[in-house]
């Protein structure tokens, strides 16, 4: 068994000096004392430009740590700070996509009713229309141009009636079903529409290249002078289409026959408006005398 160690002083040097210098510092100190104690009351001046001496070297020391204390005391202020501002965050992408979801929802309702009255107006205007009809698709991608009505033989739609959007003419009524109709659109390769040009009056045929452009072509005469920009509407020849539709604008200065692009475009349209067959009126008989 180990014997015990004996606490006492005298047998560490060690612990000898350190008692010792704990008592030569505790007198020094007491001296000190004493003697700012006399210097305070015998000579007031000295002793506090001692204390101002003093303080002034304290002072680099005390700020220190007065810095180093408010530091360490904001630490887990700041920590908070950081998990509310994360969470904050989190709070405001979240409100961003649901609002940024709410405009866009806004902007398509909007685009919707823009379409809407414009069909609105434009069946106003139509003597007799049919109806109103969402068109579901559309084949851009292919040699055929078509488009599908969500309408047909239940709601009166027929083989042979036109269809227009609020920017033009889009095509004509080929095929139907109970409640489905096939369009043919006017930049299909079988579509020819009689035209005229808005500034002078001048017939010309709108033929579909099946590219989703038209070429317009002159009939009654030859190397006529096509503007870029000119405006061609229908002209009720032939029935089918009534007359003043908006059809196609000239892309490029040309003569005889120049390529233009249609009014409406079917890959951006929501809703279509389906006529009746346009039958012109027929000339008068001359009157023979007997």
């Amino acid at each position: 068994m180990a014997p015990a160690r004996d606490r006492r002083t005298g047998f560490s040097r060690r612990r000898q000096y350190g008692v010792f210098m704990g008592y030569v510092l505790a007198v020094a100190g007491a001296v000190v004392g004493l003697v700012l104690l006399v210097a305070s009351m015998f000579n007031p001046p000295a002793f506090s430009a001692l204390r101002m001496g003093v303080a002034g070297a304290t002072v680099p020391v005390s700020t220190g740590l007065a810095t180093v204390g408010s530091s360490v005391a904001g630490i887990p202020d700041a920590i908070g700070n950081f998990f509310f501002v994360q969470q904050e965050n989190v709070a405001l992408r979240a409100d961003r996509d649901r609002t940024r979801a709410l405009l866009m929802r806004a902007r398509t309702i909007a685009y919707d009713n823009r379409r809407l009255r414009s069909l609105l107006a434009i069946r106003d205007r139509s003597p007799d229309p049919v109806v109103t009809a969402r068109l579901v698709s559309s084949s851009a991608s292919s040699g055929r141009r078509y488009a599908l009505l969500n309408a047909g033989r239940w709601s009166g739609v027929q083989p042979g009636m036109p269809v227009r959007g609020p920017d033009g003419l889009i095509g004509r009524v080929v095929e139907t079903g109970p409640n489905a109709a096939r369009v043919l659109l006017l930049s299909d390769g079988d579509s020819i529409v009689p035209v005229r040009r808005t500034r002078d009056g001048m017939p010309a045929i709108a033929a579909g290249r099946g590219d989703g452009m038209v070429d317009i072509r002159s009939v009654n005469a030859t190397n006529v002078r096509f503007n870029a920009g000119d405006l061609f509407v229908t002209t009720g020849t032939g029935g089918i289409y009534a007359p003043g539709v908006p059809v196609a604008r000239v892309s490029k200065t040309g003569s005889d026959s120049v390529m233009a692009r249609t009014f409406a475009d079917p890959d951006t349209l929501d809703f279509a408006l389906v006529e009746r067959v346009f039958m012109p009126v027929p000339p008068p008989r001359p009157i023979t005398q007997q």
